[in-house]
């Protein structure tokens, strides 16, 4: 079977404030993106990559981050869209060698890790689409549109959804090939293919440590988790 991972790395990270883009800050010493890239290139899952990052900055993520870990499956780079759903996209529509299944992660998050890989991958097969998540650890509430509370979801049923998210690759392709243009636009990968295939997605256990870098207060716990793994 042959899998490729369209990593994401063509935001702003406008949260993050500063002139550098998210995905090139350091993290301990190595730009953010380097990490989710070199687990990606590890794994006996990914066949193949293809790094979206955006037009124009291509050149540099090669010299910069994919050289130096030597990802030598780094198959092509797509340019990044206005919006995430169009990153995802270009990044399905540049996959142009045989594909069975399709991961999708942000290079945001950088401790994905080759457990949840192949816990995706064994879930995927036979399911055709799966999504990494964790059980929330907190009581939820649905609010109203004046914000009060219209609801409150047993928290054993609450999930908070993560990356990667896998899916067979035609399944995928054709969801976002329908979601082009649409509205509202989808905030996530499972969503796009609820909404334009009706197919059912698995979540799978992903980890807590599977955090998203989205501000600077993220930046202190995600130096913690690097310090907790090297011990």
């Amino acid at each position: 079977m042959k899998v490729t991972a369209i990593l994401l790395a063509a935001g702003k990270g406008r949260r993050m404030g500063g002139d550098v883009p998210k995905q090139y800050m350091d993290l301990c010493g190595r730009p953010l993106l380097s990490y989710a890239l070199e687990t990606l290139e590890r794994s006996e899952v990914i066949s193949d990559i293809v790094a979206v990052v955006p037009a124009g900055d291509e050149a540099y993520v090669q010299e910069k981050i994919a050289a130096p870990l030597r990802a030598s499956k780094v198959r092509c780079y797509a340019a990044g869209g206005a919006e995430r759903c169009e990153s995802v996209g270009n990044g399905l529509e540049a996959v142009t060698w045989p594909c069975d299944y399709v991961f999708i992660h942000d290079g945001a998050r950088p401790f994905v890790s080759v457990e949840i890989l192949q816990r995706l991958y064994a879930a995927v097969r036979e399911t055709g689409a799966a999504v990494a998540a964790v059980k929330s650890k907190d009581t939820v509430k649905l609010a109203d549109a004046h914000g009060f509370v219209a609801a409150t979801p047993d928290r054993e049923n609450v999930w908070i959804v993560q990356t990667p998210q896998c899916f067979d690759f035609r399944l995928a392709a054709g969801a976002y090939a329908a979601a082009r243009g649409k509205e509202p636009v989808p905030t996530d990968d499972a969503m796009v293919v609820e909404t334009y295939t009706h197919h059912a997605v698995k979540l799978v256990e992903g980890s807590y440590s599977n955090i998203k870098i989205t501000s600077p207060d993220d930046i202190a716990v995600a130096e913690a988790i690097l310090q907790r793994n090297r011990k």
